[in-house]
C-alpha cells in the first residue's frame, strides 16, 4: 500500500472523452489521453485490502492490489510484468471489459471504486511504448500438434499459452483475418485494430500460425456473415485425425431473432450483418457499407453492448435519427437495496454512443414492423410493458393498455444477443454434446465427449465478457497441455461453470 491516506486524498478519475463534434468526424478512439501522475494517483486509490474482492470480481484474477502499488511508486515495467502474469491482453481487458473488478473494489461499499481498468490500460500502453511485450519462446518443443478453431479473444489465449508450453499451435479462422468479434464486431472507436494487430504480430513471432478463410465443418447460414469469401471449407474429423489435441473457440454465434410482423421487409437486419461490413471499410478491406445509417432514422432494438456499438456506427455514418429500444426496465442510478456490494451493480449507464446522441425507450416492446409499396421498412410500431415475476422469480413482460406508439425508421437493426453455438457444421460433424442452453457441454477439464477434443469460450459458456474468454482461454490450455503431455505448468484461473460476484 503505496499511500496510507491515498483513498481519502484522491478522487475517482478518469480521462475526457473528445468533443462529441470532434470525435464523430473520425473513427479513432474517443479518450484523451491519461496523465501519469493521475495513474498513479489512482494507483494509491488502492487500499491493499486484506481480502482483496476485486480479485473474484476479475474471471483471470488479476493481481490488482500489487500492480496498483507499482503504479503508485512508478516502477511500470514490473508494473506490466504482473499484469501480464494473469491477462495475455491487457490492452484489450483494459478498453473492453465492463470491469467487474471495479464492481468488487472494497472502496466501492461507500466511495467511488478504484479506476482499475484505466490503471490496466495504461500500464499495457506503458509496456508496448517501452517495448516490454516481446515474443516469448518456449525453452523446448514438445513436437505435440494442436489446432485451435476460432481467433477470438479465448482460442487467442490459448494460442498463446499452448505455443509458450512448446506445442506446435494452428489456429483456423473463417474469416479474412484473426481476431473474430475483436476485429468485426468491435468499432474503432472503441478499439482501433492497431491495437489487435501488434499483439497479433506478438503470437506470429512466437510461433502461433493462423490460416484464414478456413471454415472448419461449415457453418449455419443465419450466421454466414462471418465466413470470408471463397472461404474454403475443410472437415473438422481432419483435424481429428491430423493434431493431437483440438480446442474449440467458435464463439456464440447464433444471433436472437424478432419473429414480428413484418420482419421479412428490407431494411432490417441483425446487428453484426451491419457491424462486420462497417469495420472492413475502416479498416481498408471493403470499398462502401452494403448496409447504412446514413440519412435514415435508425431503430436499434437491443440495449446491450451490441446495441451501443450499433448506436456509435450510425452516429458516424450520418444518421438523421436513433431510436435504442430496451424491453427492460430503465435501472437506478444507484445500487438498490436487493444488489449489494460486492455483486455486479445493476445500475444506469450512459456509453460514449449514447452521450454522442440518439434516445433511450425502456420498457417497450416491437408489435409489428410497417412496410412500404415496395416491400422495405417505414416504421414500427410498439407498446410500452410492465416486467412481473411469478412465484418461481421468472419474468414476463405484460402489455400496457393505450402504451401503442410509431416511429419512423428506414433501417432497424437487432442486437438482441446471442442464443448460443452454431449447432451445424463443426458440431454436428462430431457429434458433440449440446447443453440446454444451446452450449458445447464441457467436463471438469474442457474436454468435450470427443477424445482429444476439447472446448472454451462462449462455445461452451455462452454469451459472456471477453475477461471470461481469455480466462477460460487460459484454463482450456492447461487442460490441453495436461492431455499431451500428463502435467502442465500453464495457469488455470478458473473451471468450467465458474460464476464470479458478476
Amino acid at each position: 500500500m503505496g499511500e496510507v491516506n491515498g483513498f481519502l486524498k484522491y478522487p475517482r478519475s478518469l480521462p475526457p472523452r473528445r468533443p462529441v463534434p470532434v470525435r464523430l468526424r473520425d473513427w479513432k478512439e474517443v479518450y484523451e489521453p491519461f496523465p501519469v501522475e493521475a495513474a498513479r494517483e489512482q494507483g494509491a486509490r488502492c487500499m491493499d485490502c486484506g481480502i482483496p474482492f476485486c480479485h473474484d470480481g476479475c474471471p483471470l484474477g488479476n493481481l490488482i492490489p500489487e500492480w496498483n502499488d507499482l503504479v503508485f511508486r512508478d516502477d511500470w515495467a514490473e508494473a506490466s510484468e504482473r499484469l501480464h502474469a494473469t491477462n495475455n491482453f491487457p490492452e484489450i481487458t483494459g478498453r473492453l471489459c465492463p470491469a467487474p473488478c471495479e464492481g468488487a473494489c472494497v472502496l466501492g461499499i461507500n466511495s467511488d471504486p478504484v479506476a482499475i481498468e484505466r490503471v490496466e490500460y495504461e500500464i499495457a500502453e506503458r509496456a508496448f511504448a517501452e517495448g516490454w511485450v516481446r515474443p516469448v519462446e518456449p525453452s523446448v518443443g514438445t513436437g505435440k500438434r494442436v489446432a485451435i478453431v476460432g481467433s477470438g479473444p479465448s482460442g487467442l489465449a490459448a494460442a498463446q499459452q499452448l505455443v509458450r508450453a512448446g506445442h506446435i499451435v494452428v489456429v483456423y479462422e473463417r474469416a479474412e483475418q484473426p481476431g473474430g468479434l475483436l476485429r468485426y464486431g468491435i468499432p474503432e472507436f472503441k478499439m482501433e485494430k492497431a491495437v489487435l494487430d501488434r499483439r497479433l504480430e506478438q503470437l506470429e513471432a512466437e510461433g502461433v500460425e493462423f490460416r484464414c478463410g478456413v471454415e472448419v465443418g461449415g457453418h449455419d447460414d443465419e450466421a454466414a456473415y462471418a465466413v470470408a469469401e471463397g472461404a474454403r471449407v475443410i472437415p473438422a474429423r481432419q483435424l481429428v485425425d491430423e493434431y493431437d489435441a483440438v480446442l474449440l473457440a467458435g464463439g456464440a454465434t447464433r444471433p436472437r431473432d424478432l419473429p414480428a410482423t413484418g420482419r421479412e421487409l428490407s431494411g432490417i437486419h441483425r446487428a453484426m450483418e451491419y457491424l462486420r461490413p462497417s469495420n472492413r471499410v475502416q479498416e481498408g478491406s471493403l470499398a462502401t457499407p452494403p448496409i447504412t445509417a446514413e440519412g435514415k432514422h435508425v431503430i436499434i432494438i437491443g440495449g446491450g453492448d451490441t446495441g451501443a456499438d450499433c448506436l456509435g456506427t450510425a452516429h458516424r455514418q450520418g444518421a438523421r435519427s436513433v431510436h435504442q429500444l430496451e424491453i427492460m426496465p430503465e435501472p437506478p442510478s444507484t445500487r438498490n437495496m436487493d444488489n449489494p456490494w460486492p455483486t455486479w451493480p445493476t445500475i444506469l449507464r450512459v456509453s460514449s454512443a449514447l452521450e454522442e446522441g440518439g434516445e433511450r425507450l425502456f420498457s417497450v416492446t416491437t408489435a409489428e414492423f410497417v412496410g412500404d409499396d415496395h416491400g422495405a421498412v417505414k416504421a414500427l410500431r410498439g407498446q410500452q410493458v410492465e416486467l412481473v415475476t411469478d412465484e418461481q422469480g421468472r419474468p414476463s413482460f405484460n402489455p400496457v393498455d393505450g402504451t401503442d406508439f410509431e416511429l419512423p425508421c428506414e433501417l432497424v437493426l437487432l442486437a438482441m444477443g446471442f442464443l448460443g453455438t452454431e449447432v451445424n457444421g463443426v458440431v454436428a460433424e462430431l457429434s458433440l454434446e449440446v447443453n440446454a442452453r444451446g452450449s458445447v457441454q464441457a467436463s471438469s477439464n474442457w474436454a468435450t465427449n470427443v477424445e482429444g477434443v476439447f472446448v472454451c469460450g462462449d462455445m461452451t459458456r455462452g454469451q459472456s465478457l471477453i475477461v471470461w474468454a481469455i480466462a477460460e482461454g487460459r484454463s482450456a490450455a492447461a487442460a490441453v497441455d495436461t492431455y499431451l503431455m500428463g502435467q502442465t505448468s500453464l495457469p488455470a484461473p478458473i473451471v468450467p461453470g465458474q460464476v464470479a460476484l458478476r
